[in-house]
């Protein structure tokens, strides 16, 4: 383990110094400090005061790229990748500074004796599962307690990777735990929640779900802004972007499959001439997640993989090798290695059907031009004449702020991340070089996040003739119901020339999904009198006429029987949620600025000019 240790300890040395340096010759490479807006001392946000440096930021956020990438098998990332990290490494740098504030406010302090209990009795989790500190499969508190005191652990950095990790954890926990004291859960609440689970009924109903006509959406813009301010949170929606995309793709020919499929059947030769199949696997498989382990593949049962991978698979016998299998990830060899029941060990091969070198020089030639026609033009003609010139069709994609844009169903990697980073209308993207080609997208709009009545007055539209929508069908289902309480739902609905649904055995969980979601409809069916016809049970996606069929209550004995438990996960459920509660009240309750669209984009203009 000390060994393993010492060699964890040189990677995280590694990974630190890479990303220090790296974010080092990037700012001073690009011109960013003392030349522009980004100077060492310039605040990506501040907190109640205390400003966050941009240059940690891009630190950390490197640093954070550096350990994605290695875990990746070295992938180049995508803009929407690189946005995600910096994201997270953002709100983290701001929880960090709104958790030091709270632990002066409330004059939480942990001394060095508390570190070292911690470090001796309370190991965390990444200690506690190190192989060479298990006896039978158990975490050994000997054999720790043995290593603590050895000369190993202050050279492979042990004791200074613990002190670390308690300085910053210890407090939490002394907060998080003022946060959470006085929670209690009582008998008849774990019995309501008990009940909620499991108690399950069966009805019939007629659902109406009207849609709104264009006489629904005339509604003036006063009656629009009532309904908003009435409803605004609500209404919080992220930004949208309208894009114009031209894509170049990396085409691939017949003769390239047919060279790949040329090549694995070679590969499949030399594995029934006798070589190894985990050794050619290590040699010449592309799948970076099974390659290192000679293409292995455990545990497989039916479902887990692709249609044509899946039947090949189970179409073999122990020891027995596939032929050549085609699917959408390229062509595979397959070997079987153990069957137990319907559950396979393999081992596979993959080889990815890529453009051939002619092809592929010929689009990096049309890439580079389009990068000189189009990429970070800041007039939106030339993005329509970069189309032109190369015979592209630009298509429309609309992207939501903080997720990855998509058209018709296929990822568009990067531009959305793009986007939403201070490109002014009009202005095109860098090349964007993707495993599927190569992007270039022009910001044709930019709306608002929900946060005011104009960015989301569509929004509020819609929802205001679908409130109309169900006004006008309210008379129908009323008329419905009256006729169902003098004869039957099965009458009143046939005589309507409307369907009857019917449900088994569910919960409300189950319900929810007959309903079309979790609302008044499922409160009613657990309410009701069976064998009553309710009114008329309005919610926000429709009105629902339901007779109660039958009940069954939950077990009073099955409760008495897991009370406890469920009284420990009740108690961990609840804390978690106070804690998420105190932090985002912290959060929003703050004075936070964020200034990285500001600074990005003052960035992107000066390397422009």
């Amino acid at each position: 383990m000390l060994q393993t240790m010492r060699s964890s300890a040189k990677f995280v040395f590694w990974i630190l110094a890479v990303a220090f340096i790296g974010g080092f010759l990037l700012v001073e490479t690009s011109g960013l400090l003392g030349r522009t807006a980004v100077t060492p001392t310039t605040a990506v946000a501040s907190v109640n005061g205390r400003d966050i440096l941009y240059t940690d930021w891009q630190r950390r956020s490197q640093q954070l790229q550096q350990q994605q990438q290695q875990q990746s098998g070295g992938r180049a990332m995508t803009q929407d990748e690189v946005r995600a990290i910096e994201n997270q490494s953002f709100d983290e740098m701001v929880a960090e500074v709104l958790l030091e504030q709270e632990y002066r406010k409330r004059g939480i302090v942990v001394s060095d004796a508390e570190l070292r209990d911690y470090a001796r009795f309370a190991p965390p989790p990444w200690v506690q599962s190190a192989p060479d500190l298990q006896t039978d499969g158990r975490f050994d508190a000997v054999k720790y307690q043995r290593l603590l005191g050895s000369a190993q652990a202050r050279q492979s950095g042990l004791l200074v990777a613990l002190e670390q990790y308690f300085r910053t954890e210890v407090p939490k926990e002394k907060l998080f735990e003022q946060v959470t004291s006085g929670l209690f859960v009582t008998d008849a609440e774990l019995w309501r929640s008990w009940q909620d689970a499991n108690d399950s009924a069966q009805a019939s109903f007629v659902a109406f779900h009207p849609a709104p006509t264009d006489a629904d959406r005339n509604v003036s813009d006063g009656d629009l802004k009532s309904y908003y301010e009435a409803h605004r949170s609500e209404f919080d929606r992220p930004a949208r972007a309208v894009l114009s995309v031209l894509h170049l793709p990396r085409t691939v020919t017949a003769a390239d499959s047919a060279a790949v499929r040329a090549r694995i059947g070679q590969l499949r030769a030399e594995i029934a001439g006798g070589a190894k199949f985990e050794d050619v696997a290590k040699r010449e498989s592309v799948d970076s997640a099974t390659a290192g382990n000679g293409g292995e593949l455990k545990g497989i049962t039916r479902g887990q993989l692709v249609p044509e991978f899946e039947k090949a698979a189970f179409s073999l016998k122990p020891g027995q090798l596939s032929e050549p299998v085609l699917t959408q990830f390229g062509w595979h060899l397959i070997k079987e290695d153990a069957r137990r029941g319907d559950t396979l060990d393999l081992r596979h091969i993959l080889l990815k059907v890529a453009p051939s070198d002619s092809t592929t020089a010929r689009v990096d030639r049309e890439a580079d031009q389009l990068a000189k026609l189009a990429a970070g033009a800041d007039q939106p003609a030339k993005f329509d004449a970069a189309a032109k010139a190369l015979g592209l069709t630009a298509f429309k994609v609309t992207a939501s702020e903080g997720e990855p844009a998509q058209a018709q169903g296929r990822y568009i990697p990067s531009v959305s991340a793009w986007a939403f980073n201070g490109p002014r209308i009009g202005e095109s993207s860098d090349l964007f070089d993707a495993e599927d080609g190569y992007y270039v997208a022009r910001l044709d709009s930019l709306q608002e996040g929900g946060k005011t009545f104009g960015a989301v007055k569509d929004a509020v539209r819609e929802r205001v003739a679908s409130m109309r929508a169900l006004d006008r069908i309210m008379p129908t289902a009323t008329q419905l119901a009256t006729a169902a309480r003098s004869s039957s739902l099965e009458a009143a609905a046939a005589a309507a020339k409307l369907p009857v649904s019917k449900t088994a055995f569910t919960t409300r969980g189950g319900m929810a999904r007959e309903y079309g979601s979790l609302g008044e409809a499922v409160g009613a069916t657990f309410g009701l009198p069976l064998n009553t016809v309710s009114a008329p049970i309005r919610q926000m996606d429709g009105v629902f006429v339901i007779r109660v069929d039958a009940r069954k209550p939950a077990d009073k004995a099955a409760f008495e029987a897991a009370k406890s438990a469920l009284r420990a996960r009740r108690m961990e459920a609840l804390r978690r949620q106070r804690v998420q509660l105190y932090l985002d009240d912290l959060r929003k309750t703050a004075t936070i600025k964020d200034m990285r669209k500001e600074i990005n984009a003052q960035i992107r203009r000066q390397s422009t000019t």
